[in-house]
């Protein structure tokens, strides 16, 4: 990555996605769940397009690339959090969303201490389940928004489990087997 200002234009557009996250979570606290479904669908568009100008632009930043999936991973977090302490989603839901992405986290953290392994590439695996998890938090803020869209069914919700469940098992692996290469 070449060294480019930090306020390049892409690093902006995650500042404000970072800063959308209390602001849909207001929005879910007060019922304005199609405020809180603009807010998501901006925020998505907003990681597409920031990432999208970073490279046709050449403006890569280290920041950008620890800021970008960590406003996504607060936003999923937080949305899953709030969607289950009000019902909408199951907790165990939850759980296996958060876990995945600790495990995968404490995983990088060990393979930096103790190989100075630094770069983690996202799998396909990962990034599907990441958009099933999406289109998981989108479906369900429809379903809260407009009238005739039913909550999230059962089938919906083991498919998005499958996937992060099978996504971090691949992380995981993917980790012992960079380690045993060191």
């Amino acid at each position: 990555m070449r060294r480019v200002r930090v306020l390049s234009l892409p690093n902006v557009i995650t500042f404000i996605r970072i800063v959308i996250i209390p602001v849909f979570v207001t929005s879910l606290i007060y019922r304005r769940y199609n405020y809180a479904l603009f807010l998501f669908a901006g925020a998505g568009i907003s990681d597409m397009l920031d990432g999208l100008l970073a490279r046709i632009t050449d403006q890569k930043t280290l920041l950008g690339a620890f800021l970008d999936p960590l406003a996504d991973k607060f936003l999923l977090m937080t949305a899953f959090i709030l969607f289950s302490v009000y019902g909408w989603i199951p907790m165990w839901m939850t759980v296996a969303v958060i876990s995945r992405d600790l495990i995968v986290m404490m995983g990088w953290v060990l393979l930096y201490l103790l190989y100075d392994i630094t770069k983690v590439e996202p799998s396909f695996t990962g990034k599907t389940a990441i958009a099933a998890q999406l289109v998981l938090i989108a479906y369900t803020l429809c379903s809260l928004t407009f009238r005739g869209v039913q909550p999230p069914r059962n089938w919906m919700l083991v498919i998005v489990a499958s996937l992060t469940t099978i996504s971090g098992l691949q992380y995981v692996y993917r980790g012992f087997r960079q380690a045993s290469e060191r």
